[in-house]
């Protein structure tokens, strides 16, 4: 298969990213790592290629979305060790193949800010799809996923457009960053959660932000944040 010398040089940091962290380096991981790319349009661009012969596969409008098709890669000798044996046995300290990843529902908007009101959504009706490696992920069907909206949780790394991966559950510890449905206000928000007696105070991680107190029996827990996904950065 004929690729250029950055094509090749992303794939190798790339793969060598993926066996190192478990998940796909973000388009400026690559740039800074690959001295023949001059900018994140040129990355961009080659990962479009390389996604056109087969090698690799991007989900839309987040930054870790990059899986590599490692059978490929070994068949067209463009990689020197597979994901997976001929026999089906997993190479040692390389992540399962893109193939079997499970995905997971984007199921709507919640707000980091004031509360909005949503459409409630199930499994069968979710906006979009997200693939998730399975070495990371082992209960896929008790987890979806929600787009954020707002700035309350900047400081604890939680931007705007960011995409927020949730564990379905009902309660929540103190000091845990949940999805919360306020009952009164048939309104949802994004915070840390602590109860106080019979009350729940909902944080914030943002000055600019005041705490909301609601009464406990008004508020339900839809969910548990368990990772974040960065927004695609231009």
């Amino acid at each position: 298969m004929k690729l250029s010398k950055l094509q090749r040089s992303m794939l190798r940091y790339m793969a060598r990213y993926y066996r190192e962290h478990g998940y796909p380096p973000t388009i400026r991981e690559i740039l800074r790592a690959c001295p023949e790319a001059s900018s994140t349009s040129v990355v961009q661009y080659n990962l479009k290629r390389l996604e056109e012969k087969d090698l690799l596969k991007r989900a839309e409008g987040v930054s870790r979305g990059i899986r590599l098709h490692w059978e490929r890669l070994r068949q067209y000798g463009l990689f020197e060790e597979s994901a997976v044996r001929p026999n089906g046995h997993r190479v040692p300290g390389v992540p399962e193949a893109a193939s079997v990843l499970p995905r997971i529902p984007v199921l709507g908007v919640i707000a980091a800010g004031e509360p909005i009101q949503v459409v409630p959504r199930d499994r069968e009706n979710a906006d979009e799809w997200l693939d998730l490696t399975s070495d990371l992920w082992r209960d896929p069907e008790n987890l979806y996923a929600l787009r954020v909206q707002g700035d309350s949780m900047i400081d604890a790394s939680v931007m705007d457009g960011d995409v927020v991966i949730m564990r379905h559950q009902e309660w929540a510890h103190n000091g845990e960053m949940v999805a919360v449905w306020i009952e009164e206000r048939e309104e949802t928000t994004l915070k840390y959660f602590y109860l106080r007696g019979d009350k729940v105070e909902l944080r914030p991680a943002n000055p600019s932000y005041a705490p909301q107190i609601y009464p406990a029996d008004k508020v339900r827990v839809q969910g548990k944040v368990v990772s974040v996904i960065r927004a695609l950065e231009s």
